[in-house]
């Protein structure tokens, strides 16, 4: 087996279990399965947590994760999936921040490490055993890089300072 093979095996490897750890997250909170809330009680929980309108976040943190996890097991679309899955990811994290960094104390680590993995992929690319591959990179253009990272930090930009600043509201003007 060549180098190039046996890279575009392991991107296959981590585009699949990224895709399907994202897709089981977003599923919780759109669907209900695998124990989550579905839809409506993932809106009260985001609206508890600072993430208002509630059923719009949890509706966008939801295909965030299960479309831009279907879309990098798939091998399609993988910039704009990657920026997608990463950009959910960091709403995650600003949840989960004031607990530290390690997953066991309620931190940051897990979507982090969700986040960044998404990121990566997005970057790299899906390889050869991929759609963006099979269709020529119809969907996986040099432009559509830049434009869907940038977009996506836009996008978790504005939601982590939306809820920072509800948060601090909430609190009478204490962070």
């Amino acid at each position: 087996m060549t180098c190039i093979n046996r890279r575009d095996l392991a991107l296959l490897a981590l585009r699949a279990g990224t895709g399907a750890v994202l897709m089981a997250h977003g599923t919780q909170k759109l669907f209900g399965w695998f124990g989550g809330g579905g839809l409506d009680k993932t809106a009260a929980a985001m609206e508890h947590m600072g993430f208002t309108p509630g059923r719009q976040s949890a509706l966008a943190a939801g295909l965030g994760e299960t479309g831009g996890g279907a879309l990098l097991v798939l091998g399609l679309a993988t910039p704009a999936a990657g920026a997608a899955a990463a950009g959910a990811m960091a709403g995650a994290v600003s949840v989960h921040a004031p607990a530290g960094f390690f997953a066991q104390a309620g931190g940051y680590e897990y979507p982090a490490f969700l986040g960044f993995t998404a990121a990566a992929i997005g970057l790299a690319g899906a390889g050869r055993y991929s759609l963006d591959h099979a269709t020529g990179h119809t969907f996986d253009q040099r432009w559509m890089l830049g434009l869907a990272f940038a977009a996506s930090a836009v996008a978790a930009a504005a939601v982590v300072a939306k809820r920072a600043k509800g948060q601090q509201d909430d609190d009478g003007g204490t962070a």
